[in-house]
């Protein structure tokens, strides 16, 4: 999934924080430490960035292994 650019349920611009608050917390900081640092502090803001799973990588390569025919058949 890419990051929306806002938050779906009150509109507060989030997409700009994703690749901080990815990084912090992948170098072992803690995501509620992160996400207020932020400047996040709305239950549906920050749902919208810790329930986020970045798959768009594996899901371009399995993309690109299989055919269109393999797909449909």
């Amino acid at each position: 999934m890419i990051i929306p650019v806002r938050c779906w349920t009150c509109g507060t611009q989030i997409g700009d924080k994703w690749e901080e608050f990815s990084r912090r917390v992948s170098s072992g900081e803690d995501p509620g430490t992160v996400l207020t640092s932020l400047g996040l502090k709305r239950p549906c803001c920050r749902r919208m960035l810790i329930t986020n799973v970045d798959f768009i990588d594996e899901l371009i390569e399995a993309t690109t292994q299989s055919s269109p025919s393999e797909a449909v058949g």
